[in-house]
């Protein structure tokens, strides 16, 4: 097993559907990678266009040869609409594939894909707008240390 640091960088959404009649969207963002959780900051009044530019990070155990090619890591963003009297709203949903990420940073020492958007969808797949993420992964060392 390689361990090593998968740095999740959430950068921006557009082009959002709006789930509030009155006032612009608070919207944020919940970053699920396996069992971990991240979740990132209210963009207060940002609407369909949130600026967030924060990095998460997550602990990754990734097999030396992978035998099971229908095993995918993934990274399940859920973007929601912070309400004050009532139930959060869901705004839709991104998942992204980080297998070759790991993959070659396990091989390289390091690995990243710059910011780039992916899309948002609804629990029925229609789209629902655009979200801007940049992924890397650093293996750490078998001495103790991060590999440079």
């Amino acid at each position: 097993m390689t361990k090593g640091t998968l740095e999740v960088l959430l950068v921006d959404a557009s082009k959002l559907k709006d789930t509030d009649f009155f006032d612009k969207m608070d919207p944020y963002v919940i970053i699920q990678f396996g069992n971990q959780k991240r979740k990132s900051t209210v963009a207060r009044g940002q609407g369909k266009a949130p600026l967030w530019n924060e990095k998460f990070t997550f602990d990754v155990e990734y097999p030396e040869n992978i035998r099971d090619e229908h095993h995918q890591y993934k990274l399940n963003l859920t973007i929601m609409d912070r309400d004050r009297f009532s139930r959060d709203d869901f705004v839709g949903e991104s998942t992204i594939y980080v297998t070759d990420v790991l993959s070659f940073g396990v091989e390289n020492g390091t690995s990243e894909i710059r910011a780039s958007k992916y899309r948002v969808v609804l629990h029925n797949k229609t789209y629902s707008g655009e979200i801007r993420v940049g992924i890397s992964f650093t293996r750490k060392d078998t001495k103790g240390g991060w590999k440079q």
